[in-house]
């Protein structure tokens, strides 16, 4: 018995240590959702409210009271406090790894690593007089080399998981600054914890021996991951989500590692970032990674491990002789360095200068590695007291200050208000960002074909999501609380919304993405038929996308007919297509005769795009250029021109008044000279090259047009693109609108989906964002 109470409480304490640290985890928790629900409307995001419930739970406010302190601070309540800082710190990290952007790293590497680099160079500079002017303070004597490495890291170290929930609680993550001050302060956090290591390392052979194995665990997890990731992924072949036996076999691997790692006086959060960063994003076991860590991490680890940064800070430790002088020179230095390197750094890569100031802000976070180095000196108990004190005063201080101003900054919408929501003025060697959405198991593949030749050229990234978009039914329309549903309703879970189509579109899914290694992230959307179409809205504006994909509400059978799936489907198409805030792509598919995947197809996907001018067929035809980039994909565009003579001008009303007639051909003319443009850039940079293929139809009525695209269509083409409105008014398909079934489609696209034409292959009709008419001047190369 009393070994058991030596067990639980230690010698020198009052209560059990376990007890007080989980109630002070808790307490951490509670201030900190009180703190974001209050502070949310003004602004401020969760890591200032969570190291705010720290202070205020901390030393500066709560465990001053004496009770409270005793209860709080035990003999060995410091142990406990970093063993759940550990554990902590190896989750987040791990799940930054795992939801690292590798494509748009790889395309801005030099970009983020020059960024990253910008303070790096200052802070190596200042540390040394900085260094001076503390050992003379302090009187240090011994392990100068470690205290300088102290000073360089807080002057450089930018907090990256501070930085990563900064943006994505003020949705800035989507944004190229946001990503740009993300993996800069990433890059950043790597470059301090590299440095101090290598000199850690080779101050002697001691040290250099336990570098070496550290990196061979680090490597040995990672290959141990890859094998198991595919193991598992086998086993679970037609499920969703591997078992929680298999997750707890990975996490076990990575827990052990990260611990043999601390106990060798070396930090883990390189280690669990690499095994993150390298993690087969294949398959089943990285999306349970993902679905079992995201929501923990953001609700619970990372509102704990920010709680206890500001619990270590203590007010009555700055107010003593030296310390105020002192904190403020190193924030000033910590400020000035990172906003100097950072500006300068952004003046060369000729980034504006309100976006520049921003980052240089973001990155000048503390509060991860520095305070791992604060806590945990290589040399033990080289720091203690004053200097300790100081240097977690400096950094929580300076988050607390910076964060505000930066939150206020952020959710101005007109900083990130300039996306482009069109192919068309998007810049071809630009990334691209798709929206796919889909009902039903049978939409995917031909979504997937469009996202594969959209994906054709490997120097030009593409960022696909796939949103599984589940309509309520009438029945859980009805309010009905918790304790009313049935046991084993499947409302009671919102995973199981969507039934087997889950598991089916996953399956169709997972295959693509194993063979061409082109990470499609999918989402899913629950709600009422009758909003769902502001959820698809709002999903396109908060990743900023340049195209949404939709599925046309008929389908083609076996008899080639094509037949009603879901009216409900149309009329979501509708309000998507009015209400998007970005262009919007109709998709028919016709299954085998149709469009395929052009990734390891045996054949070649010819592919038509008919172009009658307006910024419908321009954003069309700029569709058009990204598939062109695909090996496996053969382009004609076929350019209806019109033969006209003056009396038969399509301008030349008599019933109208001058005014109205000038206006027309003043309005004509400049569409006139849009389009020609468009066209021969396109001439130039692609059929003069023999790249693709421009035909011209000289048409001069309706019945021409019908008999040009029946001639066109007899040939084999897989896919037909086109642009829904074309150009107003135009003789050359007016009167096609007379009989149109489906006016979503526009009056060409209405025409080529129906039975009349015989078409056998796909159709995707595009309509230009209605919103981005005033930047039609400017045309991407």
């Amino acid at each position: 018995m009393e070994g058991t109470e030596n067990l639980m409480c230690q010698s020198g304490d009052s209560f059990n240590p376990w007890v007080t640290s989980s109630f002070q985890v808790s307490c951490i928790l509670v201030t900190s959702h009180i703190f974001h629900i209050l502070l949310k409307p003004l602004g401020q995001p969760g890591p200032f409210a969570q190291l705010l419930s720290g202070v205020v739970v901390g030393p500066t406010l709560l465990t001053r009271i004496s009770e409270v302190k005793d209860f709080f601070i035990q003999a060995s309540s410091a142990e406990y406090y970093m063993f759940f800082s550990f554990l902590c710190r190896m989750l987040f990290m791990f799940s930054i790894g795992l939801e690292t952007d590798i494509p748009y790293l790889k395309h801005n590497f030099r970009v983020v690593s020059i960024v990253a680099g910008g303070g790096l160079f200052l802070s190596i500079i200042f540390a040394g007089p900085l260094l001076w002017l503390l050992i003379r303070v302090f009187r240090v004597v011994e392990h100068r080399l470690t205290f300088y490495l102290l000073i360089f890291t807080v002057l450089a170290n930018s907090a990256s998981p501070v930085v990563l929930r900064m943006m994505a609680e003020t949705k800035s993550d989507t944004t190229d600054l946001g990503r740009l001050a993300i993996y800069a302060s990433l890059l950043n956090e790597m470059f301090c914890v590299v440095i101090v290591s290598t000199v850690t390392a080779c101050s002697s052979s001691r040290h250099f021996k336990t570098a070496m194995l550290v990196t061979f665990v680090t490597v040995t997890v990672i290959f141990l991951n890859k094998y198991l990731s595919l193991f598992f992924n086998k086993r679970n072949r037609h499920n969703r989500f591997v078992t929680n036996s298999e997750i707890f076999i990975i996490m076990f691997l990575l827990t052990s590692a990260s611990t043999f790692l601390e106990n060798t006086g070396f930090t883990s959060i390189t280690c669990c970032f690499l095994v993150g960063l390298t993690f087969p994003r294949e398959c089943k076991t990285y999306r349970t990674l993902l679905h079992k860590l995201t929501y923990a991490v953001n609700t619970f680890i990372l509102p704990v491990y920010f709680g206890y940064a500001g619990f270590q800070f203590n007010i009555s430790s700055v107010f003593n002789k030296f310390t105020v002088v002192l904190a403020t020179i190193i924030i000033v230095l910590c400020a000035g360095t990172r906003i100097a390197g950072t500006l300068a750094t952004c003046y060369y890569l000729k980034i504006p200068r309100n976006e520049s100031l921003i980052l240089s802000l973001l990155l000048n976070m503390k509060g991860n590695y520095d305070l791992i180095l604060i806590n945990t000196p290589p040399v033990p108990k080289l720091w203690e007291g004053d200097i300790h004190d100081l240097f977690v005063s400096v950094v929580i201080l300076n988050t607390l200050i910076i964060a505000p101003v930066v939150a206020i900054w952020l959710n101005r919408d007109e900083c990130f208000s300039h996306h482009p929501t069109t192919l068309e003025i998007l810049n071809q060697e630009s990334e691209l960002r798709v929206l796919a959405c889909v009902y039903i198991p049978r939409h995917v593949s031909g979504h997937i074909s469009l996202i594969s030749a959209l994906s054709g050229c490997r120097n030009v990234p593409i960022k696909p999501f796939l949103v599984h978009l589940v309509g309520l039914p009438k029945k859980r329309e009805s309010k009905l609380m918790y304790h009313q549903l049935e046991d084993g309703d499947q409302y009671s879970d919102e995973e199981d919304y969507g039934g087997n189509d889950v598991v089916e579109i996953s399956d169709t899914l997972d295959p693509f993405i194993f063979e061409t290694k082109i990470l499609v992230h999918q989402s899913k959307i629950v709600s009422s038929l009758l909003t769902i179409d502001q959820d698809v809205c709002e999903c396109a504006k908060d990743l900023l996308v340049s195209i949404i994909f939709l599925p046309f509400h008929k389908y083609q059978r076996i008899d080639g007919k094509m037949e009603n799936s879901m009216e409900e489907i149309r009329t979501i198409n509708h309000k998507v297509i009015r209400d998007a805030p970005c262009s919007v792509g109709i998709f028919i598919d016709r299954g085998q005769t149709g469009f395929q995947q052009p990734h390891g197809s045996p054949t070649v996907q010819n592919i038509a795009t008919f172009f009658f001018g307006g910024p419908d067929d321009r954003e069309a035809l700029a569709c058009s250029k990204r598939m062109l980039t695909h090996s496996q994909v053969n382009l004609t565009v076929f350019r209806f021109i019109q033969t006209i003579t003056r009396q038969n001008s399509w301008i030349n009303n008599a019933s109208q008044k001058d005014e109205e007639v000038i206006m027309a051909i003043s309005t004509a003319g400049a569409e006139n000279e849009i389009d020609n443009a468009f066209v021969d850039t396109f001439y130039n940079r692609f059929v003069s090259q023999g790249k693709a293929s421009l035909v011209e139809k000289h048409v001069s009525n309706v019945a021409e047009t019908l008999a040009a695209l029946r001639e066109i269509l007899d040939e084999m083409y897989s896919l037909v693109i086109v642009g829904k409105g074309g150009r107003r008014n135009c003789p050359l398909t007016t009167g096609l609108s007379d009989w149109e079934e489906c006016p979503e489609l526009g009056s060409v696209g209405d025409l080529l989906a129906s039975a009349e034409m015989n078409m056998n292959g796909s159709l995707l009709v595009i309509q230009r964002h209605r919103h981005s008419e005033t930047n039609e001047n400017f045309i991407a190369p």
